[in-house]
């Protein structure tokens, strides 16, 4: 007896010694809608946050709010609603420049997607931008959004300098579904529709629209869609997590191009399809493997194109101006 109250003495003291256990640390982060955002609902999926949280010494857990467009997802980041968000890399500029040095700017963290962006025609004989009239309403998920400046940058090349918003005041801003589905229909104002994967392939399978244009028309070449970002308050208070989320995203990336049909079912969870099932979707991935990654694309172009027309007041002089080293060792541009 004597034996046993020593050592429960023996336990208790070095419990005590130790301290509290920490507390866990919740992560928020904002992801939205499509297969551009495949790679977080993998994250989500298999705990790959909390995995290599876990291999940094960290104890996180992850929790996800759902967002449609960049606005909503910057205004969520900016507010300290979510630590953390995925969207575009125009509305990231934007944060970066107007609150540059203070604890409210925003960094990128890394890639996510970059899949092309299509512009999309029911009208008969579209050909090009040039083709829709001033009645046809031109659909998007948000009127600020990567479309939008994927489309000014295309009407500048098609009809000349200082004619970048010819077509803005055809914008209308539509969720995907509701887009998708003035496509099918050919019975409204909406004449085009500027998309992203699954519904990008989804109007193409109808035979009821066909491309008129994509961002890498606009950017001359490839070109991030989505990227994820945080404020510089919230990335010195968690100095580990940045490469944290790169290596999450860097192994839900490789799931993708290794495991298609994988990836597909995870997908498909998260956004059932009365229209695409797991074949259909693991061979939209086969057909798009360098779509996913951390490293970015096109963030000088677009930046030189908001500077050049007054959208931003410092312009970066790389993308390592707006994106954290972690991924600076990267492919990106």
């Amino acid at each position: 007896m004597i034996h046993k109250a020593l050592m429960a003495g023996a336990v208790a003291a070095a419990l005590m010694a130790c301290g509290p256990a920490a507390a866990q640390t919740e992560t928020k982060i904002g992801i939205g809608f499509g297969v551009g955002f495949l790679p977080m609902f993998i994250v989500d999926e298999l705990d790959l946050v909390e995995k290599h949280a876990k291999a940094a010494g960290l104890d996180v857990k992850a929790t996800y709010q759902r967002f449609s467009g960049s606005a909503a997802m910057q205004d969520a980041v900016l507010s300290g609603s979510v630590d953390m968000g995925v969207y575009g890399v125009p509305a990231m500029l934007i944060a970066w420049d107007k609150a540059r040095n203070t604890p409210s700017q925003v960094f990128g963290i890394a890639g996510v997607n970059s899949s092309p962006l299509v512009l999309l025609s029911n009208k008969e004989g579209a050909k090009d931008i040039g083709d829709l009239a001033p009645t046809d309403k031109i659909a998007m998920p948000a009127i600020v959004s990567p479309q939008m400046y994927a489309l000014q940058m295309i009407s500048e090349k098609k009809f000349g300098p200082g004619q970048q918003d010819k077509l803005k005041n055809q914008v209308v801003g539509l969720p995907h579904p509701e887009a998708v589905a003035a496509m099918l229909s050919a019975g409204t104002e909406v004449k085009a529709y500027f998309s992203s994967p699954p519904f990008t392939q989804i109007v193409l399978a109808s035979g009821k629209a066909k491309p008129i244009a994509t961002s890498e028309d606009a950017y001359g070449g490839r070109s991030t869609f989505l990227a994820l970002g945080a404020t510089k308050r919230w990335i010195d208070a968690n100095p580990k997590m940045p490469e944290v989320m790169v290596k999450a995203i860097a192994e839900a990336t490789a799931m993708i191009r290794e495991q298609p049909e994988k990836a597909a079912e995870i997908y498909l969870k998260v956004e059932p399809s009365k229209t695409m099932d797991v074949a259909k979707v693991a061979a939209m991935l086969k057909a798009m493997p360098d779509d996913f990654g951390v490293e970015v694309h096109g963030v000088k172009t677009v930046s030189d194109f908001m500077s050049r027309h007054g959208g931003l007041k410092n312009t970066p002089a790389s993308f390592k101006d707006v994106f954290l080293p972690v991924i600076h060792g990267t492919a990106s541009n």
